[in-house]
């Protein structure tokens, strides 16, 4: 047996089993797992095969004979196992994990796993990009999806959510003309991945209730540095539902133990061309060290008597509520704790859905959410083949499934009743109607009409309320990115529109986007000043933890000097690679990768450890100075101070050099970046 067949047989078999999170879900998932303890190839129906690398026929050089069963099951197979992939997050990574509760919420919700705070409650979570195709970048300006299954006791719960907390629009009907917007151009299929280009900005412009979710699509929140470091929403206003058929108003976020972290845009095109897995690669290798993400369960709960006291609609999927107006209150934490086996029969398979929901939890009359709740089952049936796809292993829920649903696609279960229809005698009346799910109870009275309320019309006072919240920094990436986008749109009207709309949300946003495209000032006119600071990614948790840092050595590096910082920083949880002209070892340490094959972009930090040597490499220099333009930490120890000063770069902030450099350099990593650093005059 080959080494690789031995560790996969142990992962199976062995270590598999003591990972956190094992119970019945698992359980059940391992009865539908390949066996490895017969390694013997054999057809689908369980021949063995002898040969699979000649097709059957008629001599050595004769045509090949149809009889030939393995060949053509194989070449059938293949020809067969693409599935559609989906219309939007079609790109993805997934993970499973666990959820614990911090409190029993009996006075809100009778959902079990709401109540339980013993119970370890197995969830599997899948992020993803919207716009792009499988085949695009993990890192490209999009939102992203942030989707959660639930496997409790009563039933899979799902909540499908994003990394903002809002959307483009207020009514599912509008959903397919906003993705065809902003999918590639239909005469060229170009753009991949981008909302640069005319037809996206098109339909901005004359559906202004989108102008919300473009800022932040347009801030540093839409190019996330991890999916580890990275928020998630529920987006919609559900509900809860108590014991006594109370109802609470509930929004769903997720908060990241690390803190919520973004790249910045230069990084972000470089780092599709070094690493376009850079998140997917990220959230695999961090479960597989052990170094598990984490994320709180919030809510936001808003009492019926209250639904009307805001200036908004909580209906509307365009709005949030201020955390300052209505408080995050922390519920539980989820662990991922393990990474899928095989990404098709997991990741691709997984199946979420928002009206998957336990007896506890509702729904609203928020227009969007009652269009998901028919789209995503509908999207299923496409893509998996009929109605029978809760039954692939990864959606399957722990909770007993009885009813009399039958055939169709991909049947798994083989029905011993001899009926499928209720009410009915044969079978003793079973499967039976119990108790059990019951619809929140609300009177509902309106004329049947095609118009929206009038409490849906604000579209600009919360965008401008996301602008006034922004730090200095976070601005100039705000008015940079709208640059990029509209200056790759070709038709001028749609840029004057655009920009129109931007003096609404605040004269100073107009003015500065106006400014970069050439255009006239619009006349804007601030429509309040009121912030939140919550919507700031200022004032994030500081950790060490997981950040990578890159150690450039030369054969002039103090070995010593670098291997007790190295030493200090992976004592913080940060991850140290050495980077050197070539592989082997330096000064009698590993070298991790050589730096033809590196780039600063995928680094969070870099150390200069030897200037003597790198100094007069253009590539090493161009290291330091990328990491420098990017805002990123920069250490230098021992003769790397000579690196620094080849690389010409600024006496700036975050630039750390000395000998003893561990507690100021590791305090740097963990601030992320300097963005106070002015990086104008630094060459490209």
């Amino acid at each position: 047996m080959s080494g690789h067949e031995a560790r996969t047989r142990t992962n199976t078999k062995g270590d598999f089993a003591m990972e956190p999170g094992r119970d019945e879900k698992d359980r059940r998932l391992d009865e539908h797992r390949v066996p490895l303890d017969d390694l013997n190839m054999t057809t689908d129906q369980g021949a063995r095969v002898d040969d699979t690398d000649n097709a059957l026929r008629a001599g050595t050089r004769g045509p090949t004979l149809m009889e030939d069963f393995h060949f053509r099951e194989k070449i059938t197979r293949f020809d067969h196992e693409r599935i559609p992939e989906r219309v939007v997050h079609a790109r993805g990574a997934g993970a499973y994990g666990i959820f614990e509760l911090y409190e029993p919420l009996g006075d809100l919700t009778t959902a079990a796993f709401l109540n339980d705070t013993s119970a370890r409650t197995p969830t599997f979570v899948r992020f993803s990009t919207v716009a792009g195709s499988r085949g695009s970048a993990d890192t490209v300006r999009d939102v992203r999806g942030f989707a959660t299954k639930f496997y409790t006791t009563q039933g899979n719960f799902d909540i499908v959510g994003n990394n903002f907390p809002v959307f483009f629009i207020q009514d599912g009907i509008k959903f397919p003309d906003f993705v065809h917007a902003v999918k590639p151009e239909p005469h060229n299929e170009i753009p991949q991945a981008q909302s640069a280009h005319d037809t996206f900005w098109d339909f901005v412009h004359l559906q202004p209730e989108s102008l919300h979710m473009v800022m932040w699509l347009m801030s540093d929140r839409a190019i996330p540095r991890s999916y580890r470091m990275m928020q998630g929403f529920g987006v919609h206003t559900f509900r809860l539902v108590n014991a006594s058929g109370q109802g609470t108003f509930v929004k769903w976020h997720w908060r990241p133990v690390l803190g919520t972290y973004s790249l910045v845009w230069d990084e972000v095109l470089r780092i599709q061309g070094n690493d376009p897995d850079y998140n997917r690669r990220d959230l695999w290798e961090a479960i597989e060290r052990g170094a598990y993400p984490e994320y709180e369960l919030c809510v936001q709960l808003v009492p019926e008597s209250r639904e009307h006291d805001f200036d908004f609609d909580l209906l509307d999927a365009t709005k949030i509520i201020p955390e300052e107006e209505v408080p995050l209150r922390p519920i539980g934490k989820m662990t991922l704790n393990r990474n899928p086996q095989n990404f098709f029969a997991e990741t691709e398979q997984v199946a979420f859905h928002t009206a998957n929901v336990v007896p506890g939890i509702d729904f609203t009359n928020d227009p969007l959410l009652q269009a998901r709740n028919f789209s995503y089952l509908d999207t299923q049936l496409l893509r998996l083949a009929g109605p029978n796809f809760p039954q692939i292993p990864i959606n399957r829920p722990i909770a007993e499934v009885r009813n009399d649903q039958r055939d169709g696609f991909h049947q798994h279960l083989i029905h011993g009743s001899r009926t499928s229809y209720a009410p009915n005698s044969i079978s003793g009346g079973c499967p039976a109607a119990v108790d059990g799910y019951r619809h929140y109870q609300e009177k509902v009275d309106g004329s049947k009409i095609r118009k929206r309320s009038p409490s849906f019309e604000d579209h600009y006072s919360q965008a401008t309320l996301f602008w006034n919240s922004m730090a200095d920094w976070e601005r100039r990436h705000i008015v940079a990115a709208y640059l990029f986008e509209l200056g790759h749109v070709e038709r001028k009207h749609i840029k004057e529109a655009v920009v129109d709309h931007l003096g609404k949300i605040h004269p100073d946003l107009g003015a500065q986007v106006a400014q970069g495209l050439g255009l006239p000032a619009p006349a804007g006119t601030q429509v309040h000043t009121k912030s939140s600071p919550a919507l700031s990614m200022t004032g994030q948790p500081h950790s060490a933890a997981t950040r990578k840092i890159a150690f450039l050595m030369g054969d002039g590096a103090d070995a010593a000097a670098v291997t007790a910082l190295r030493r200090a920083l992976e004592g913080q949880g940060a991850i140290c690679e050495v980077v050197a002209p070539a592989e082997g070892s330096v000064g009698g340490v590993p070298v991790d990768r050589q730096l033809s094959a590196a780039n600063s972009v995928v680094y969070d930090a870099v150390v200069a450890s030897d200037g003597a040597a790198l100094g007069a490499m253009g590539r090493a220099r161009f290291f330091v100075l990328e990491a420098f333009r990017h805002h990123k930490p920069i250490g230098a120890v021992g003769s790397g101070r000579q690196l620094v000063e080849a690389a010409h770069l600024p006496n700036d902030v975050g630039v750390i050099v000395g000998d003893d450099i561990a507690q100021e350099f590791g305090q740097a990593v963990a601030g992320h970046r300097f963005y106070e650093r002015d990086v104008s005059s630094v060459p490209a």
